[in-house]
């Protein structure tokens, strides 16, 4: 979830398998190979871990040494964390790697290494997906929203800042050739705060609501809330007469880029994206015309084998402050991001479809109280930096419905755990 410097340099660290570990079960030592950042070559690992999740059972066991670390046959998601000495100063690092496939043939094991940096732009606060349910039990559309924040100590401004939605699901995963996950985000829906530089100014610990809709959505929905005082809204001019996109007297419009649907766009209401913050730093004309990515992946399931071709636009992973990949536990497979921008991922709800998600938000855990305001936890891993499944800020401060039952929110909380 933030800017991140990349790869090269080699740290090494053994193929053999073993029938007599566990009960018969065939167990592998791979060789590890952590590939350093290029201006870390030669630096001198003073500590590090490596953690390694079983996908099948959950399992999770953390090693301090990579050599002769045995691992069963079969499939297993992988972080690794060090702290690293260059020229009398440490510095820390970390990989992640997702789906790899422990069998007999496997040689080796590569991490490829990141180091962060400080993230000195917006980050994501919060994500409301799921929505809200009408009286009569059916979704209602419209109220999804995305609360960024000034997490600095310096005013920052959100003119030129976009909101983006991943192409690609967490929840299928797909051999996509060219494959440039590590060097960009695939994307299907673009929307741009506009100004010239110095428009909109946000102070340090300050938000921004970026809504789908913003109006009273309680005249539609009694179980909803308003965002008529939201910042700024997405609007779609709809080819859809039956699908018409509302737009808001009270709140100004993004700037569309790019958005896949001929409709109106709205959040995955399962959460089965990644939505990101980026700074594009060429005009729209000259994005839309030289960013378009071509790719082509298989389908195969029990009716076949089938070839498919798609496009979509790519935002450089540079260009990138903040990321956040979402899904659902029983449906999770993958993140739709570098590890370099997210190396976990939050949700609402645990199974497809889950009813009890509705009312509920994924929001970024608080770590301290600085000048009354929160600062927030940022480690580009989703999984540690967000509380998932919470009750969304603006029904806590509004006071209005969580469940379908017709409880309201009495409390409030800084990040939908941690009480004010």
């Amino acid at each position: 979830m933030k800017k991140i410097l990349m790869i090269s340099a080699l740290m090494f660290v053994m193929v053999a398998c073993d029938d007599n570990l566990d009960e018969g079960l065939t167990y592998c030592t791979p060789d590890f190979t952590v590939q350093l950042p290029v201006d870390l070559q030669g630096a001198a690992i003073q500590s590090q871990t490596l953690e390694v999740k079983d996908v099948s059972s959950g399992r999770k066991v953390v090693y301090s040494d990579l050599n002769g670390v045995a691992l069963k046959t079969g499939l297993y998601d992988m972080g690794y964390e060090a702290d690293v000495t260059m020229g009398g100063t440490t510095r820390h690092v970390t990989a992640y790697v997702q789906s790899v496939q422990i069998s007999s043939t496997t040689q080796s094991v590569v991490l490829p290494a990141f180091e962060s940096l400080v993230n000195d732009d917006f980050i994501i606060e919060e994500i409301f997906f799921t929505g809200t349910l009408q009286t009569s039990g059916n979704q209602y559309y419209g109220d999804d929203y995305i609360k960024i924040y000034n997490n600095t100590d310096h005013v920052l401004y959100a003119d030129g800042l976009s909101i983006v939605e991943s192409k690609f699901l967490t929840t299928a995963k797909y051999d996509y050739d060219p494959d440039i996950m590590n060097e960009a985000m695939t994307v299907q829906a673009i929307y741009t705060i506009p100004g010239n530089g110095t428009e909109h100014p946000v102070e340090p610990g300050q938000s921004l609501i970026i809504a789908d809709t913003g109006i009273d959505h309680k005249v539609a929905n009694p179980n909803s809330f308003d965002l008529s005082a939201a910042d700024w809204e997405w609007y779609d001019i709809s080819i859809s007469a039956s699908h018409m996109d509302i737009d808001s007297p009270t709140v100004p419009n993004l700037d569309k880029w790019y958005c896949y649907t001929q409709s109106f766009f709205v959040l995955h209401n399962r959460g089965f994206k990644a939505w990101a913050l980026a700074r594009i730093p060429v005009d729209k004309e000259e994005y839309l015309t030289h960013y378009n990515y071509q790719y082509s992946y298989v389908i195969m399931n029990a009716s076949g084998t089938f070839p498919m071709t798609q496009s979509a636009y790519k935002i450089p992973n540079t260009w990138i402050v903040d990321a956040v990949n979402c899904g659902v536990e029983s449906e999770y497979v993958w993140n739709v991001t570098a590890p370099s921008l997210d190396r976990g991922w939050s949700y609402c709800g645990t199974i497809d479809h889950d009813k009890t998600r509705y009312f509920h938000s994924v929001r970024r855990k608080m770590l301290y109280l600085k000048d009354g305001h929160p600062h927030f936890k940022d480690t580009n891993n989703s999984t540690d930096d967000f509380n998932p499944y919470c009750i969304p800020s603006l029904i806590e401060e509004q006071g209005t419905v969580i469940d379908m039952d017709g409880h309201v929110a009495t409390q409030l909380t800084w990040d939908g755990v941690t009480s004010k």
